[in-house]
């Protein structure tokens, strides 16, 4: 297998597409984001990004195995044009990351994109009822862009930079001339964020345009209030931790 191997499965006309990447991260809030999305949109496959700087596993689904990847989706609503990224699978280590980015920005090229939005969280080391949205942005323009939609910009936040492949869509990037921002939503770092990835997703929403619901994302979020409301009982009463199962993902 070559380094990258991009598959090309749809190419439809795009205009002036936005480029969205939601993968797995702090609190998976990303992802959620992303999932919420293809949820609500009528998105179409349009490109599988297959790697060896993936994990070497298959998934396996009802039997059925696929090979790590990650999949680019275009969604299209009336003067609006998507391209999200997603999967179950970040890179291995530093040097792959690097080069996982710089295939993914290849395929944003391909599609004249102009912006892109990484979507992820910040850990706060406490759970959190009321999540803010921090930012970073490589333009000034960008920054007063998020400002106006909520989006706080905080000195030294978050604490060590942005990891990952979100951190290096910025940084690489801007080195290639795009655009880019980071909506990270305020998370405990240790559940599953469902409340976290509905506040990147509406701030998202107010600065691209876009219309939709929350429906399974706040069913979501309720099941995961029972599971913080059981962690506050035992930190409370000077409980054992939460086991696995307690924390499991609520999906």
């Amino acid at each position: 297998m070559d380094e990258f191997d991009i598959e090309t499965i749809a190419d439809p006309d795009l205009d002036d597409p936005v480029f969205v990447e939601g993968l797995p991260g702090v609190g998976h809030v990303g992802k959620l984001a992303a999932e919420h999305l293809l949820e609500e949109f009528d998105g179409e496959l349009v490109r599988r990004v297959y790697s060896e700087h993936f994990p070497p596993q298959v998934t396996v689904d009802e039997g059925r195995t696929q090979l790590a990847s990650a999949e680019v989706y275009a969604l299209q609503e009336p003067e609006l044009d998507l391209l999200l990224l997603t999967g179950d699978h970040q890179a291995g280590d530093g040097p792959s990351h690097y080069r996982l980015t710089e295939g993914f920005l290849n395929v944003a090229g391909a599609f004249d994109v102009d912006r892109i939005f990484a979507l992820g969280g910040v850990p706060t080391g406490e759970l959190v009822d009321e999540p803010d949205v921090i930012g970073a942005a490589t333009t000034d323009e960008f920054i007063e862009d998020l400002e106006a939609v909520g989006v706080e910009f905080r000195d030294d936040e978050p604490a060590g930079g942005i990891v990952g492949i979100s951190g290096l869509l910025l940084g690489l990037g801007e080195r290639r001339g795009f655009e880019a921002s980071c909506l990270m939503g305020e998370t405990s770092g240790y559940l599953v964020d469902p409340k976290s990835a509905r506040a990147v997703l509406e701030v998202l929403q107010e600065a691209v345009g876009f219309d939709i619901g929350y429906d399974s994302l706040e069913e979501r979020a309720e099941e995961m209030e029972e599971v913080v409301k059981r962690i506050r009982q035992m930190e409370q009463q000077g409980s054992a931790a939460p086991s696995e199962e307690d924390l499991r993902y609520i999906g």
